[in-house]
């Protein structure tokens, strides 16, 4: 099962608060791309796809495809701020490298 952060969770709800209309999830999903091979991605929803898992976090309704909860499996999603910028960040235990760019990974 993947897992958000309350930062994380917080920082979606911030986003999704400002949309119009509000969507009602978010989907995270892993695609293939990207400098190593894979790459994650997150957008919001207005509904799941038939073969989705969808977890609650505080409220906040998150929309995993089967194969990307192949990879997701295990991973927080957090979100940080430092000197060099703000975004999500995910830790992935299936993550074996992960490129310069830093967006990318392969499992």
């Amino acid at each position: 099962m993947v897992q958000l952060t309350e930062k994380a969770i917080g920082k979606v709800k911030d986003i999704m608060s400002s949309q119009s209309p509000s969507p009602v999830g978010l989907r995270i999903a892993v695609v293939g791309g990207g400098c190593s091979g894979f790459s994650y991605s997150m957008a919001f929803e207005n509904q799941p796809n038939m073969l989705d898992k969808t977890y609650e976090f505080g409220g906040l309704k998150v929309y995993i495809d089967q194969a990307s909860m192949l990879y997701l499996d295990g991973a927080e999603v957090d979100y940080v701020e430092t000197l060099e910028g703000a975004g999500f960040k995910f830790n992935n235990p299936h993550v074996k490298s992960t490129c310069g760019c830093g967006s990318s990974f392969q499992a």
